[in-house]
């Protein structure tokens, strides 16, 4: 019980002090900002010494890219009501589910004769379910505590921030160059004169808008892993007995069947015999022949005698 209620206390314990550090991290974010100017100034100065021609550009204002993800693993009561739950709370987030299996594996089983024609099946059933949602990144801590209120034990918690400002601003500028690149080129400058560079050049400004796309979706909305299962569940099944030599009728039916049964087989020898009645003169018209054949025969020996 104390493993039960201390777990998930750690769990909303973490995500409050992660909460907390995602604020202390916003006070810093005019530091970053100011650090990563200073740096593109640097890169702005020293590409205009060595060209010799000084470009004026737009301001790069640095955001803080915080990227929030969880993974939770818990015991719940009831797998298939557990998961209706999750999802009903993923929509009232403005979350999304991106991914939901159940899984049912069938253990030990066995099967009692209930009736001649019925059984009762006993199989032991492990459930499990593995979801994964994308909540806003708001949301985050207030859904995760929901779900953990959920299971019945929290086996395992896991809740992480990767800070993406610098990948992100490395792409920008990237980005930047090769805007400017093109437009040097546009000017006559410089030119690609191979369609395959052209085109590989093309391609490399849609990768880094893409990727900064992606970091930003991902900034937006928090993607959180899910897995749970429930304890292993006893299923009681009244099922058909499968062996058709088990169907019988009652013994007071078969009795009276059987008595009825020899009735008519008596009946139908009867009509059998009746069919050959022809055979009773040819049978007595042969025992006079014999007969005859017999007397003449004692008669001759008599005479010889």
């Amino acid at each position: 019980m104390k493993t039960k209620i201390l777990i998930p206390l750690a769990g909303v314990a973490l995500f409050c002090a992660c909460k907390g550090s995602g604020s202390s991290g916003a006070s810093t974010d005019s530091d970053t900002t100011t650090r990563v100017n200073a740096a593109v100034s640097n890169l702005k100065s020293d590409s205009g010494k060595s060209t010799q021609t000084v470009k004026t550009a737009q301001p790069i204002v640095a955001m803080q890219k915080l990227v929030k993800t969880a993974s939770m693993h818990f015991t719940v009561k009831d797998v298939q009501q557990t998961s209706d739950r999750i999802a009903a709370l993923t929509a009232s987030s403005n979350g999304t589910v991106m991914y939901h299996t159940i899984n049912s594996v069938a253990g030990d089983s066995t099967t009692i004769r209930k009736t001649d024609d019925s059984l009762l099946k006993i199989t032991v059933y492990n459930s499990t379910a593995d979801m994964t949602v994308r909540i806003p990144s708001a949301n985050v801590e207030s859904f995760v505590t929901q779900v953990a209120q959920m299971g019945l034990v929290v086996n395992s918690l896991k809740f992480e921030i990767n800070d993406k400002t610098y990948d992100y601003l490395s792409t920008r500028l990237k980005l930047n160059n090769q805007k400017e690149r093109a437009r040097d080129n546009s000017d006559g400058s410089a030119r690609l004169k191979d369609p395959d560079n052209l085109l590989n050049f093309k391609n490399n400004l849609v990768d880094q808008q893409i990727k900064n796309l992606k970091t930003d979706d991902s900034v937006k909305n928090a993607v959180i892993a899910l897995s749970f299962y429930e304890n292993n569940v006893v299923h009681k099944e009244l099922i058909a007995n499968p062996d058709l030599s088990a169907y019988n009728l009652p013994a007071s039916t078969r009795m009276g069947t059987s008595f009825k049964t020899g009735w008519s087989v008596f009946i139908d020898i009867m009509v059998e015999l009746a069919n050959l009645w022809v055979l009773v003169p040819i049978g007595g018209l042969v025992w006079l022949v014999v007969r005859y054949f017999n007397k003449r025969k004692k008669a001759v020996e008599v005479v010889k005698s």
